[in-house]
């Protein structure tokens, strides 16, 4: 196992990261105590076998709070490259429709990537700051069941840089980042995606490029450096660009009148990536605005249930309506969100549960609240 086999041996089996996990709380079968016990006693067997391996959400919840540090994580993304290799596969969500998806942009097909962005904005093919748009433009067509529209997040990205005055390179040849493909052990197709990403970045002549994106950001920020090296490029996710860029910009925005609103740390963008003042700070921006936080917050935060379009059955949902329950105890109307999957994920949770609770994308809540709009 190399470094993350050294990682392990550090494991002092005190059961902090069972005791922390969101999906034993659900699921007492699944333990990441013990899965670090099995591969310490039969590396190269019983852990790649386990179908439990699948059950992680990857929410670094276990690792924030290991007394030795051990990156759980990257552990289990390990042991799920070799689960491959032995027939051990997850259980694919939406009959495994983003799965293919990744797979089909790893051939130098045509894409209409930019469709979105005609009419609504500014964007050009070249220039110093690139908008890394991710899979929204597929999310767009996949989840159009939900009455919800990932897309207006991109179009809000898109209005608030232009009235920054940036133009940014929107490319059609952009790819998937690779981070769901990494994340369920298929390192091969993540190479593949990355190295065409880095490729498109290049030809755009860019210094910086933006994620709004959790997930996008801190591949980039993490995984793209330690496959490829240093990147040529800034990483920069979207808060804490607009948190550095707004306050001497000019731009105002009008009062809330949405009542208290309750802002949902995604796991990559916090525990991951440890941006969590910046969304607040952004909130902040907006006169009126009533922020109430949830008992679980920043590094503490519940996931919102499910990882890599995988494994989203009764437990995910469990976690997900506890999340929505944490959100609406504070007396939110609203709860704001800076990542594409938490939202889609906590509406859906919500079309079975009749709780009256809004759940807001922060580029479009910001949008929403932009003088002049």
């Amino acid at each position: 196992m190399q470094l993350t086999e050294k990682q392990i041996d550090y494991c002092m089996e005190c059961g902090v990261c069972t005791g922390s996990c969101p999906v034993n709380k659900v699921l007492p079968t699944f333990s990441p105590r013990q899965m670090i016990k099995k591969a310490l006693r039969d590396p190269e067997g019983d852990p790649y076998l386990d179908p439990g391996l699948w059950a992680c959400l990857g929410c670094a919840r276990c690792s924030t709070r290991c007394p030795v540090e051990i990156d759980f994580p990257e552990f289990v993304r390990y042991l799920r490259r070799k689960a491959r290799d032995v027939g051990n596969l997850p259980q694919e969500s939406h009959h495994g429709i983003m799965q293919s998806v990744a797979e089909l942009q790893l051939n130098d097909r045509t894409q209409n990537r930019t469709a979105w962005a005609e009419g609504v904005g500014n964007f050009a093919e070249t220039g110093d700051v690139f908008y890394f748009v991710g899979c929204l433009p597929y999310f767009e067509v996949v989840f159009e069941y939900l009455e919800l529209s990932p897309l207006e997040s991109a179009k809000s990205v898109l209005k608030l840089l232009n009235k920054l005055g940036i133009t940014p390179v929107i490319s059609n040849d952009e790819r998937c980042c690779g981070h769901d493909a990494l994340m369920s052990g298929n390192e091969a197709t993540f190479k593949k995606l990355a190295e065409k990403n880095l490729e498109v970045i290049k030809a755009s002549g860019a210094k910086t490029v933006l994620f709004s994106c959790p997930e996008g950001y801190a591949t980039f920020k993490k995984q793209y450096s330690k496959h490829f090296g240093s990147l040529p490029f800034e990483v920069l996710h979207m808060t804490e660009f607009l948190a550095r860029e707004l306050p001497a910009s000019g731009l105002e925005f009008k009062p809330s009148s949405n009542g208290a609103v309750t802002f949902h740390d995604p796991c990559r963008l916090g525990r991951d990536s440890g941006i969590y003042e910046a969304p607040r700070d952004l909130l902040d921006s907006i006169p009126n605005v009533n922020l109430t936080e949830m008992g679980r917050n920043r590094a503490n935060a519940l996931c919102c249930g499910t990882s890599a379009w995988m494994e989203c059955a009764g437990c995910s949902r469990s976690i997900r309506l506890e999340r929505l329950q944490e959100a609406l105890d504070t007396g939110s109307s609203t709860m704001v969100t800076a990542c594409p999957k938490c939202q889609i994920h906590f509406t859906c949770a919500q079309r079975t549960a009749e709780m009256d609770l809004k759940i807001k994308d922060l580029y479009a809540y910001l949008s929403e609240h932009l003088s002049g709009e």
